[in-house]
């Protein structure tokens, strides 16, 4: 068995990353949690590490835990809506982890979304709002930010809300053909699209979300 270091760790992988295994040991913010070692498991193109910690309990005991996470980087959403037209647009494509997990096809509806990497949160929304809608947003507004999945993906997701003019919008493809995504762009309106989560089709968690919020506090509302 080789005993070179593993890509990621003092040397780099192959997104040219060092020091992944030394993620979150020095956390401090919670002083019944002790982090005493990280496990670089792979270093895709995410990150998934083993962390060995001691947790201590109501009671004062220590008890130790091994928690697999999923480190993908943080992301952003927007949902689109056109309030004079009571619209909302969405996107349409291929997700092989639903598909491979019982959805029909795997076509799923969804808002824009995307990862941060480097950027602001608003920066990164407003670039995969053009990217995969056509639709160039300036004025953003922040509705929420949600942890996913904490059981074991660490990812935080920022999500926003714009207005869109429906009346101008042509053309009904998006995305990046040098990131072989193929993005059909959907109008619905937003009573349809309410509808289309009690029949289950809209099963996406962050699309749900905003829509939902787009009718209880949001620009469909009733005040």
């Amino acid at each position: 068995m080789s005993d070179a270091p593993r890509p990621g760790t003092t040397v780099p992988d192959h997104r040219g990353r060092t020091g992944l295994h030394l993620t979150g040991r020095d956390l401090d913010r919670n002083p019944r949690v002790r982090v005493d070692d990280v496990d670089l498991l792979a270093a895709g193109w995410h990150v998934l590490r083993a962390t060995t910690f001691r947790y201590r309990r109501d009671d004062g005991e220590w008890i130790t835990q091994t928690r697999e996470t999923y480190d993908r980087g943080n992301g952003a959403t927007i949902l689109l809506y056109d309030p004079a037209r009571r619209t909302v647009l969405l996107t349409r494509q291929f997700r092989y982890p639903v598909y491979v997990n019982g959805h029909p096809d795997g076509m799923l509806i969804e808002t824009a979304a995307g990862l941060v990497d480097d950027d602001d949160p608003v920066t990164a929304i407003r670039r995969e709002a053009e990217e995969e809608t056509t639709v160039r947003v300036d004025e953003v507004q922040h509705v929420f930010d949600v942890y996913m999945s904490p059981g074991s993906v660490t990812e935080r997701l920022h999500f926003f809300a714009a207005a869109y003019d429906g009346s101008t919008r042509t053309g009904d493809r998006g995305g990046l053909a040098e990131e072989d995504e193929e993005i059909e762009i959907v109008e619905y309106d937003v009573d349809e699209a309410l509808s289309m989560i009690r029949e289950g089709s809209i099963q996406d968690a962050k699309t749900i979300m905003l829509l939902q919020w787009a009718v209880l506090d949001g620009p469909f509302a009733r005040r």
